[in-house]
């Protein structure tokens, strides 16, 4: 028998399985993208379970969250579904995919929440920012007419900060302590010769260095330096040299797991299964 965890975004939706034996062994997750969250949903069921060589007699039980999950009224294929709470399923599945027993856990998607996560199963929602994913596409499209991530990724792999940040060392001979390195304003110093390139890696490191210094106080306040890193802008290419810094800069261990991506997901399966 399996246990299915299914994630609804607005377009996209993602969904896993586990065996509910005593192994609970995962089952390959996917997601699919539709502009209609319940096409979304029967589309990436249907995906699975073919992919999966499943029956309906095969599964169990369903578990849903994310933004979309309230668009599902009725049973899914005569399967009743339980909608869990998102930051549960957040906390849950970074908990899983790191092995750890208590992180600050950051899930990065169009925005951005946060939650303290506990193997106990405490998982405290902490806050969030309206900066995340949406943010990148949106400013990317005004500023270098980019609105694909993976293109703005590609972009920003050829670009330099030189001609956009403002650095300590570009406004003091004397540290204070920080790092020279350090960022003192975001887009601080944009020169008319920087490129698309340097912008793109702009938007990126700008973005990552927000939702990391919301992490790094969030974890001082909990007393713990571990910080797992979740959702779709993990999976960017700049994602582990900005955070490796941040880490390095403030002493704080920031974790890409394997699968990050599909973190909220699994941790909806996850729900079923406790």
């Amino acid at each position: 028998m399996v246990t299915i965890g299914i994630d609804i975004g607005g377009s996209t939706t993602k969904i896993v399985g586990f065996s509910s034996d005593s192994t609970h062994t995962l089952i390959k997750p996917l997601s699919v993208r539709a502009t209609d969250p319940v096409t979304s949903v029967y589309g990436a069921f249907g995906k699975f379970i073919n992919e999966n060589n499943l029956e309906l007699d095969d599964i169990e039980k369903v578990s849903t969250t994310g933004v979309g999950s309230k668009y599902i009224t009725k049973p899914l294929y005569s399967l009743p579904c339980e909608n869990v709470p998102e930051f549960r399923c957040i906390g849950l599945g970074g908990l899983y995919l790191s092995g750890l027993d208590e992180a600050i856990v950051v899930s990065m998607g169009t925005g951005t929440a946060l939650v303290h996560a506990t193997r106990d199963g405490k998982n405290e929602y902490l806050g969030g920012t309206g900066v995340g994913g949406g943010t990148l596409v949106g400013l990317s499209e005004r500023l270098i007419g980019v609105g694909n991530v993976e293109h703005i990724s590609a972009l920003a792999e050829k670009g330099s900060l030189d001609n956009i940040d403002l650095r300590v060392n570009d406004i003091t001979p004397g540290s204070y302590g920080l790092p020279s390195n350090m960022t003192a304003a975001n887009f601080g110093k944009v020169s008319e010769l920087a490129t698309k390139e340097d912008l793109a890696l702009g938007l990126v490191n700008m973005i990552y260095e927000t939702i990391g210094m919301m992490a790094v106080f969030n974890s001082r306040m909990h007393g713990t330096k571990d910080v797992v890193l979740t959702g779709n802008l993990t999976q960017l290419a700049q994602a582990p040299a900005v955070f490796k810094t941040l880490s390095d800069m403030f002493n704080v261990n920031f974790i890409i797991p394997d699968r990050a991506q599909y973190s909220t997901v699994i941790g909806a399966a996850l729900c079923a299964l406790t």
